[in-house]
């Protein structure tokens, strides 16, 4: 007998967080039904069990009546993945605002630089993720994202040696490793298990 209704964790051809009536391909976003039945108990201004359900009915046809296009972002949701770079990001910030601290007041200046650094990953999501990611840090920001070659320009403040730059790309490239990890598709997460590519050279700054 089959399902009436099916899951995107039960079915991996679905979007995420979405459900497949009757199996002809009639695909309900739930977060928008969500959305939809939200606004409608605001309209009545009423949070009455009734109320939510004639919304949820309500927002099942709209979708049903005017459905959108499938639309597939490349976005998965792993858990485990997502703990992990949080807990690295807030450990990451932590340590670049004690060394960013540390080199505001040092006797000399330190020479800044702006290093090409190419990710392994060339889809949209994981180049805007992983960029967004790194700007977060303190001690270096993205300053361009090149995608035909899927490259990230980074300005580092610390560029007097050069174990500082390859620290600074190792840097990105554990950035990127732990967001194809939490966000990426399977192919993209093989991908990344593989060893960074070749960096450039970087276009150096006055100090």
């Amino acid at each position: 007998m089959k399902r009436l209704i099916k899951l995107s964790f039960r079915n991996k051809d679905l979007p995420p967080f979405s459900c497949e009536l009757g199996g002809r391909g009639r695909v309900l976003d739930l977060p928008l039904i969500a959305w939809l039945t939200l606004i409608w108990v605001l309209l009545w201004s009423s949070l009455h069990w009734a109320n939510v359900l004639i919304g949820a009915v309500v927002a099942v046809a709209v979708c049903l009546a005017f459905p959108l296009p499938r639309v597939d972002l490349g976005l998965r949701l792993h858990p485990w993945g997502i703990l992990m770079l949080a807990g690295y990001l807030l450990y990451d910030m932590y340590t670049s605002g004690v060394r960013v601290t540390r080199q505001i007041f040092v006797d000399h200046p330190h020479r800044a630089a702006v290093i090409a650094v190419p990710l392994r990953c060339r889809s949209d999501l994981m180049l805007a993720a992983t960029a967004v990611a790194v700007s977060n840090v303190p001690g270096g920001s993205v300053v361009e994202v090149r995608r035909a070659t899927a490259t990230v320009f980074l300005h580092v403040l610390d560029a007097d040696r050069p174990a500082a730059l390859d620290a600074a790309r190792q840097s990105v490239w554990r950035m990127e490793k732990l967001t194809v990890r939490a966000f990426g598709t399977p192919d993209e997460i093989a991908r990344v298990a593989e060893s960074p590519p070749t960096a450039g050279h970087g276009r150096g700054e006055g100090p």
